[in-house]
């Protein structure tokens, strides 16, 4: 039976005031910052106003609407838990900069992707979030356009001159230096001339973080998220909703080469975040064999996978995931070559004999005889 492993960044087990004060503050120790739920379930917040129990809990908070702040689910006894939050899995955002508690909990995740990023040493790097682009080319014979959303753009930041600015963005000093103020750039004055601080320069990184969804649960059953949340919080026992496998693979697949491949274009590369639980499964349902491509440099198409190892034994504070690896290989295979290729992950693992199909349809009539 699924049960939620982690709440509010701490195993569910962990009852110490440590624990207890960080869940009644609704805060998440891996953003040093109050829990968003995840960035991408705001229909799993709960209205405090309606549950007075909830309310009571979390009464110093001063929140009115609580995130349901479940960082993993465990599908059973002894099992590995699903990674169901990215902020667990890993969090660059603004506060990684200045909250050094936040940066223990994730030192080993971060400075690993880091580390496969490939900047050269003592490069500062510059952090984006959530970018959003929308682009079509203006080439009226060309109706082709790129519309996507990405986790994070990693990028080394320098000062560099107006006149370089104006070269890189084509654009006039005058109509950017508004653009740049209001973004909250650093603009200094030297020689007679501005520098812009902190500018991206170099060969970005992108940074996917991809981690499972759950199913939708059972509101008579009390399985869904803000019902489970509620139940760990304020009962012994609580049920949790499943895991949405297919729905993970599906959003994965159909982003995977495509930002793969712009990444290349702009001369960097794209490096996905993911649980091993997550990587287990594609590798089971698909035709690409992921650990076949386990490596110590990047390629094509990476994969950085984490886990929680032996650690998951553990129920006493956060825990940190330290196990990890990168998978990397071609997008495709070369022209007359049959050799094994993140292509493959669209592919099926296995082809059903017919006779599984027929077993499945003498097993009920037809709805509907059509006549030609």
């Amino acid at each position: 039976m699924s049960k939620i492993f982690e709440l509010f960044g701490y195993p569910i087990t962990d009852k110490s005031p440590e624990a207890e004060e960080c869940r009644k503050s609704a805060m998440c120790p891996f953003m040093g910052l109050r829990c968003d739920g995840g960035g991408n379930r705001p229909q799993s917040n709960i209205d405090l106003k309606r549950h007075p129990e909830l309310a009571s809990y979390f009464a110093d908070s001063g929140l009115s609407v609580v995130p349901s702040g479940v960082c993993s689910l465990q599908l059973g006894e002894g099992q590995a838990p699903w990674i169901v939050c990215p902020r667990r899995l890993l969090f660059l955002g603004k506060s990684a900069a200045q909250d050094v508690s936040r940066r223990d909990n994730q030192s080993f995740a971060e400075q690993l992707l880091l580390k496969h990023c490939n900047f050269p040493e003592g490069t500062t790097v510059g952090v984006w979030s959530e970018v959003k682009m929308k682009y079509s080319d203006d080439d009226e014979d060309n109706d082709k356009s790129f519309d996507s959303t990405f986790d994070y753009i990693l990028m080394p930041v320098k000062s560099i001159s107006s006149k370089e600015v104006q070269e890189i963005t084509q654009t006039d000093w005058a109509k950017v230096r508004p653009i740049l103020e209001s973004a909250g750039y650093e603009l200094a004055m030297r020689g007679g001339e501005y520098y812009v601080e902190n500018f991206p320069s170099g060969y970005p990184v992108i940074v996917e973080i991809m981690t499972s969804s759950t199913s939708g649960g059972n509101k008579r059953r009390r399985t869904t998220i803000p019902m489970a949340f509620e139940d760990a919080i304020l009962k012994e026992n609580h049920s949790g909703p499943g895991i949405n496998y297919r729905q993970v693979w599906a959003r994965m697949v159909s982003q995977l080469i495509v930002k793969s491949e712009v990444g290349l274009a702009w001369g960097g590369k794209t490096i996905w975040v993911l649980q091993d639980r997550l990587v287990d499964y594609i590798s089971k349902s698909t035709a690409l064999d992921i650990y076949s491509f386990l490596s110590d440099m990047t390629s094509e198409v990476n994969i950085l996978s984490f886990s929680y190892g032996d650690s998951v034994a553990s129920t006493d504070g956060i825990i940190e995931l330290k196990t990890g690896a990168l998978y990397s290989g071609p997008i495709k295979p070369e022209a007359a070559k049959h050799e094994p290729s993140f292509q493959d992950m669209i592919r099926t693992g296995i082809e059903p004999p017919i006779s599984a199909l027929m077993r499945l349809l003498i097993s009920r009539s037809p709805a509907n005889i059509l006549r030609l």
